[in-house]
């Protein structure tokens, strides 16, 4: 079988991506939640400058540097994206709900403060908005944020009555308060395993190493 006819790669492609990721890297922080809805859908990320002690790394990159290292990246995609019948840009604000969603699972734990959380966010326009999952694995992969890439289960959400038999999530062990994860009835990750991978996440930070 001739494999090379099966393949694709666009130049172009990686182009724009990593253009759109530099245009979000230039959009202004913001408090979380931003204080007025807007419209439309798109990517985000939250950053984190508390004391909460195993995070400490994080934050004192983030005062040294605004808006350096983002704890968690995520992405709020159109009503209808997954069945292709998607909503006038007007008719949206998936992303502005996201990120207030995620202030109150923020409100609610003990471990954390609202306020030392900023986002920034981009919106994505007419057809970009196919790029929403692109542009958002790549923000990943750049920074390697903590709540995505080790820490599971921030962006969790109720399952709802009769679904409580899985396991809390690592994220909710750490950070006890969501009252729906309190119902969960599975297994609980171990608490010190995972405040282990965070120091170890840390170390990694401290000395400068790109590949988390």
């Amino acid at each position: 079988m001739e494999d090379h006819k099966h393949h694709y790669l666009s130049p172009q492609l990686e182009s724009l991506i990593v253009q759109a990721v530099e245009c979000f890297c230039k959009t202004p922080l913001k408090e979380l939640p931003p204080n007025c809805e807007f419209q439309g859908a798109g990517v985000y990320a939250l950053y984190y400058t508390g004391k909460f002690q195993p995070y400490a790394s994080i934050s004192q990159a983030n005062l040294a540097c605004s808006g350096s290292l983002p704890i968690y990246v995520g992405k709020a995609v159109p009503r209808g994206w997954r069945q292709s019948r998607l909503v006038a840009f007007g008719d949206t604000a998936e992303l502005s709900g996201r990120l207030r969603e995620h202030a109150r699972s923020i409100e609610q734990v003990r471990s954390l403060k609202l306020s030392a959380f900023q986002c920034r966010f981009m919106v994505m326009i007419g057809t970009s908005v196919d790029l929403i999952s692109t542009v958002e694995n790549a923000l990943i992969r750049k920074f390697t944020p903590l709540w995505n890439s080790l820490v599971d289960g921030f962006g969790n959400h109720d399952p709802g009555s009769g679904r409580y038999e899985q396991a809390m999530s690592e994220w909710d062990v750490i950070h006890p308060g969501r009252i729906w994860a309190e119902h969960l009835k599975g297994q609980r990750p171990n608490a010190k395993v995972v405040l282990a991978k965070i120091a170890a996440y840390s170390s990694r930070l401290k000395r400068g190493t790109d590949a988390i």
